[in-house]
């Protein structure tokens, strides 16, 4: 049985305002209820749809496209950076060509950990990467390679380090990753494009393929923001080659273009002309 609650009070007297309802308002609120944080706090929150800003110091790319859509405009220090590419050692020295003459500027050393294949000197002179500055460690295991990442990253010893790891697994990128928070440069690691379907702990994740034009084809797998849709095009020439390459050669995809469309045109003339025969003069006969 519900009780009936009145006011015994004087009917001069107002009567008090009912208490908010919790239930109303538990889960609620109102547009004009917003909650605002304190600056200091609101500039740390970071939104998904955002594009995130590095909390650490970051390193140029040299490609103003390409920072533009990382986050903190540039490669991040104190973390790790994955590089997927089809065939190693093809496009990574392009693409980190422009962050290296900066770390070499600045007379830190650039390390590189386990390459494929033999680095060509003079092609990083062109890069400017030269062997004054450039510390070159063949591990020919995983596992050694795998060591020697990490005791580079725990030291602290190089300005941009750059580790072939195709093998490494989900629990080694993760302590990586952890380890790379005492490490003041860049560390990237190149592994294959089929990595790409496996989870890591790398906080960016990029994508690089080879163009018609010399440029590259980057997507952003992985960033602190929201997911990138298109690829990026990087210009980028191999060194020495574009003092020598000719107009036509700058752009094959005009070539290609023009090829294609010879092959597929239709021909004025179907089959060959029949071959000529000799005219006889026919005279009558008396």
């Amino acid at each position: 049985m519900a009780a009936v609650l009145r006011w015994t009070g004087d009917e001069d007297e107002p009567v008090p305002a009912p208490l908010p309802s919790a239930r109303c308002h538990r889960g609620r609120r109102t547009p004009g209820q917003a909650l605002e944080l304190p600056p200091e706090l609101s500039s740390a929150v970071w939104r998904g749809a955002e594009l995130g800003s590095s909390v650490t110091t970051v390193l140029s790319s040299g490609f103003p496209a390409l920072d533009a859509e990382l986050p903190g405009a540039g490669w991040p220090c104190h973390s790790l950076t994955e590089i997927l590419q089809p065939q190693p050692t093809v496009t990574e020295w392009r693409l980190l060509a422009p962050s290296i003459r900066k770390v070499v500027a600045s007379g830190l050393q650039v390390v590189i950990v386990g390459p494929p294949k033999h680095p060509h000197l003079p092609g990083l002179r062109f890069a400017g990467l030269d062997e004054r500055h450039l510390v070159w460690i063949q591990a020919e295991t995983p596992s050694e390679r795998l060591w020697v990442t990490e005791q580079l990253v725990k030291s602290n010893s190089a300005g941009l380090l750059v580790s072939w790891l195709p093998q490494a697994r989900q629990e080694q990128i993760r302590r990586l990753q952890v380890c790379a928070g005492a490490c003041d440069g860049p560390v990237f690691l190149c592994r294959p494009a089929a990595a790409e379907f496996e989870p890591s702990a790398a906080p960016l994740r990029v994508q690089v393929r080879l163009g018609v034009d010399w440029e590259l084809q980057v997507h952003l797998l992985k960033r602190k923001g929201p997911t990138h849709e298109s690829d990026i095009l990087l210009p980028s020439i191999p060194g020495g080659l574009d003092s020598i390459l000719t107009p036509r050669l700058m752009k094959p995809s005009l070539l290609l273009a023009a090829r294609e469309l010879r092959d597929t045109e239709v021909p004025r003339v179907v089959g060959s002309p029949a071959p000529r025969q000799a005219s006889v003069r026919r005279v009558a006969a008396h």
